[in-house]
């Protein structure tokens, strides 16, 4: 059953709940639930924060009993996300071809579709807290290149939670935002992960795409057993849609858990699981002052071991590409620099890998 209690909002910015006397962080998705204010009397799910997951540290808002019943809903649509939960609520799905009368003479297909031109690169990103330093190395490699970001399962559901994905639209950094599948609550909302990217690659005008999962991830320290699973998918619909694909590399210089530590066994299982061949960017060997993948560095160091394993699961199979990168402008650009709770300086190696993806996807945009 879902653990729901009753409770008064107590703060507004950030959202704090009295739950039984304690007063506990909340998050209301706002979208699904209206606005929240001080007073208020609602209801929260406290499961994850009793639990004392790291992801999970707040309660949820599942209604807002004082103000969150009025409602009037969605008239002639036809599409539920969510569907048969609590939760579910129309969508207006961007998979939708337009009309015929609006697309008449402009080359598309015969079953309604546009006509694909240039194919965008997509990169498939397993963790979201690569999806800001991806998104910046791409924009110092090529200027002005339109990234959108296409957010699937694994990990946070709601859109609007991603606190990194609303800067990066701020900055111009991000020119879209894809919510598909489970996800919801996106500019746009796709019914499947392979609709959003044929979504954005024939109708959004987006010249490179990012596909990974919200903030946080599922995991249960097993080989397939976690979030990260979802790039697996990711990748085969990027490469059944004939998109050139890349994966970026989940890696650590100093995660304390084993199977993080160098390269993850997340990125592992899905570069042996794949079905066909993708591009893995990897930092270039040397940069100043951290002899990142270098020969100076210690043997079995995190960033040599990263290296071999990646060469190894790669051989015959998959294109290891080295991209420079730049950790330093990256540090200075004000974006989130911290995985939980390490630093660029403590862990480089984590930064260096989407900084390097980015620069990858960048270059592999036609013209």
């Amino acid at each position: 059953m879902l653990k729901l209690r009753r409770g008064t909002v107590v703060g507004a910015d950030p959202l704090m709940v009295e739950v039984g006397g304690d007063q506990r962080p909340a998050w209301a998705d706002n979208s699904m639930v209206g606005e929240v204010e001080v007073g208020d009397e609602v209801v929260v799910n406290t499961q994850a924060r009793d639990l004392g997951l790291g992801s999970g540290g707040f309660d949820i808002v599942h209604v807002n009993l004082s103000r969150g019943l009025r409602a009037s809903g969605d008239d002639g649509v036809h599409v539920i996300k969510l569907n048969y939960s609590s939760l579910q609520h129309p969508v207006d799905p961007v998979e939708i071809a337009e009309s015929a009368a609006s697309t008449a003479g402009l080359g598309y297909a015969s079953h309604g579709e546009p006509e694909l031109g240039p194919k965008p690169p997509a990169l498939v990103v397993s963790l979201h807290g690569h999806l800001a330093p991806v998104a910046w190395a791409a924009a110092e490699a090529r200027p002005g290149l339109r990234i959108g970001f296409l957010q699937g399962a694994g990990a946070a559901l709601p859109g609007s939670l991603s606190r990194d994905v609303a800067e990066l639209r701020e900055r111009g950094l991000l020119c879209g935002h894809v919510t598909a599948g489970a996800a919801y609550g996106g500019e746009h909302e796709a019914i499947s992960l392979v609709g959003g990217l044929d979504a954005a690659a024939r109708r959004l005008g987006w010249e490179a795409i990012v596909a990974g999962p919200g903030p946080g991830i599922l995991g249960s320290a097993t080989r397939l057993g976690h979030g990260g699973m979802a790039a697996l998918d990711a990748a085969h619909a990027a490469l059944a849609l004939g998109l050139p694909t890349l994966i970026c590399p989940r890696m650590s210089s100093s995660d304390e858990r084993d199977r993080h530590r160098g390269l993850s066994h997340h990125t592992a299982s899905v570069l042996e699981l794949l079905l066909a061949p993708v591009r893995v960017p990897v930092p270039e060997a040397e940069i100043e002052g951290w002899p990142l993948l270098a020969a100076e560095a210690p043997p079995g160091g995190s960033a040599q071991a990263a290296l071999e394993e990646l060469i190894a699961l790669c051989k015959g199979r998959h294109d290891l590409a080295v991209e420079p990168i730049d950790l330093d402008g990256y540090a200075s650009s004000n974006l989130p620099g911290t995985t939980m709770g390490r630093s660029i300086a403590e862990d480089p190696l984590f930064f260096a890998a989407p900084l390097a993806a980015g620069r990858a996807l960048a270059a592999a945009v036609s013209g």
